[in-house]
């Protein structure tokens, strides 16, 4: 059943990064948002035009897009320049970007393009950085705003075809708590949802996806947390109903991370030996 809104964001403006398609995270937070009373600005890459149907999204959330590249400061600076004029300040932003160059290439971790490397790590992690401040520098960003950005426990743990991801969420989650303490001095709070295995088009781009979302739904007692759950819980993370949680990495993975190994898995194993 299709939850209702309750007015969480109500009055709440912001921008949300990274939607390209209806796979998207980002498309079903703009969808959640904009249930809960939240407008805001939808923001990728100017490439993403001929990628995705954004335009649906905009007329669906009555929401316009401003083409930006989240590694370019110029773009970033016009981009919240956009936002004052539309909304004064901003209460929130997502930064749901990510693309491993080297692994959508298949190139092993052992023998990365380093070139193809540091653009992963701009892309999906340092993106964040140049973000939050192009938005201080504007003086776009609200006291007491939000920040989430999208991770995943590839940073804390090795999932082999994960490979350069891993790193670059890492960097993500330490950009995280490294901006987390400047912002707190104006309230303002900022956050990492480390979510399941998603099927995106993003996630389609690992070699072994399928295996990783197979491995994740039988390691979870809940099951693979889906996009439209993500969406849900990033809601609450813009609310002010957590005001004071910020600098967190925050688990929506269906218990996954607490997991050591579960009964589901074994017992595929043992199949696969008696088989």
């Amino acid at each position: 059943m299709t939850p209702t809104g309750n007015g969480l964001l109500q009055g709440k403006k912001g921008i949300i990064f990274g939607a390209l398609n209806e796979s998207s995270i980002a498309w079903a937070v703009a969808e959640a948002v904009y249930r809960e009373g939240g407008r805001f600005l939808l923001s990728n890459a100017p490439v993403a035009k001929r990628l995705g149907g954004l335009d649906e999204l905009a007329d669906k959330t009555e929401s316009r897009i401003v083409w930006a590249d989240a590694t370019n400061d110029d773009d970033l600076a016009a981009l919240f320049e956009d936002a004052k004029s539309s909304f004064g300040t901003v209460d929130f932003i997502v930064h749901s970007i990510g693309m491993g160059i080297n692994v959508r290439k298949d190139r092993e971790y052992t023998d990365l393009n380093y070139d193809w490397y540091l653009k992963t790590l701009d892309i999906s992690a340092i993106s964040l950085h140049r973000i939050v401040h192009a938005a201080e520098t504007t003086e776009a960003l609200s006291d007491g705003a939000s920040i989430v950005a999208m991770s995943y426990i590839g940073a804390q743990r090795v999932f082999t075809k994960y490979s350069e991801m891993g790193d670059a969420k890492a960097l993500l989650e330490s950009i995280v708590r490294s901006y987390g303490y400047r912002l707190g001095k104006r309230g303002i709070r900022i956050n990492a949802i480390s979510q399941s295995p998603t099927r995106t088009t993003a996630g389609s781009g690992i070699t072994g996806f399928d295996a990783m979302f197979e491995f994740g739904e039988k390691m979870s007692p809940l099951g693979n947390a889906d996009a439209a759950s993500c969406a849900d819980y990033t809601v609450s993370l813009l609310s002010d109903l957590t005001r004071m949680v910020t600098m967190q990495t925050l688990y929506h993975d269906g218990g996954f991370s607490a997991m050591g190994i579960s009964t589901a898995l074994v017992e595929s194993m043992v199949g696969m030996q008696d088989s």
